[in-house]
């Protein structure tokens, strides 16, 4: 199903509502809004905001070099703004969240094809930089991600790009966790969370292998506070939103090439989603589970997942 199709298929007033919502206006945030390529440098104007090092604008794309006093280090974001936008308009925002180990900055685009997935949606899509093993969270020691996710950049993006309150989420394997964390640990911040692949049960042994791959001590992360963390324990806090959950079991699937292994984390991962869906239906949460058998952890998957959870990742936002 083409992208395209797949936006047509929303009620009309839905798209009506949110193209209202676009069109209402603000004093213009700056941004440079010039020739594909543009590069602008805006320092800080307050104590503790993120200052904006470097902006490079391409069609729809933007992406920025940010200096994070939580993270106390620069890091990228990259924006995908709406066909329509112009400084003054208003859009609601959608979240996207990336996986761990990655040094290179955000991958959604570069390799989840968000870009065209998100085409014709009126929304501003947020894609930040998260770690190469972030966890999304304020480390007790070290980089605080979920201070730099949900309050320094959600600032900017308010200010300088005209985003609304009107937010989901999603994300990836980690970014599965940081979505479903991040909209438990923050009640009414979000109005529908997505989960691809994610760590949606974390376990003290994915938090030891994945600081291990990044050289980073777990000690540092949450120390004895892991429920304060993880999805399932905060399911309760899910149900006043619709929640979407996605995985596969390892076995190589219809997106997967010829002569693809098993892929055993992958099968690992199903394990904690169906613990997840179990908590979650019995909590009453309004969760949609697609653990859709073979398939591996790979992009292909998270790039139709988000095709398919779009529809109710933008009627949310409605």
């Amino acid at each position: 199903m083409t992208r395209r199709l797949l936006v047509a298929l929303l009620p009309a007033l839905l798209l009506a509502a949110l193209t209202a919502t676009a069109c209402a206006t603000t004093p213009p945030p700056v941004v440079a809004t010039g020739s594909a390529g543009r590069t602008a440098s805006v320092p800080s104007t307050r104590p503790g905001e993120l200052a904006v090092l470097d902006e490079k604008r391409t069609g729809r794309l933007v992406r920025l070099t940010v200096d994070s006093p939580a993270l106390r280090a620069t890091a990228t974001v990259e924006l995908l703004l709406p066909a329509a936008w112009r400084p003054g308009t208003r859009w609601p925002v959608l979240y996207l969240l990336d996986g761990c180990c990655r040094r290179a900055g955000p991958a959604w685009v570069s390799d989840g094809r968000a870009d065209e997935v998100t085409e014709d949606a009126p929304v501003i899509v947020v894609m930040p930089e998260a770690g190469y093993a972030g966890f999304y969270s304020d480390w007790r020691d070290g980089p605080q991600w979920e201070t730099f996710h949900l309050t320094e950049l959600r600032r900017l993006v308010e200010e300088r790009y005209g985003a609304t309150g009107r937010r989901a989420i999603a994300g990836l394997s980690m970014g599965g966790f940081g979505a479903l964390s991040y909209a438990a640990r923050h009640p009414g911040l979000f109005r529908a969370a997505a989960s691809f692949s994610g760590l949606v049960d974390v376990s003290r042994e994915d938090v030891e292998y994945l600081t291990g791959q990044s050289g980073d001590d777990p000690g540092k992360l949450w120390g004895d506070d892991l429920a304060a963390h993880n999805p399932t324990a905060l399911v309760d806090r899910l149900r006043d939103i619709p929640v979407y959950v996605s995985c596969g079991n390892g076995e190589p699937g219809p997106l997967d090439a010829r002569n693809t292994p098993r892929d055993g984390g992958e099968a690992f991962i199903e394990a904690e989603n169906r613990a997840f869906v179990k908590a979650a239906r019995a909590a009453g949460v309004k969760v949609t589970a697609r653990l859709y058998g073979p398939g591996t952890h790979r992009w292909p998957y998270w790039t139709r997942e988000l095709e398919r959870a779009l529809p109710m990742l933008l009627e949310s936002l409605s």
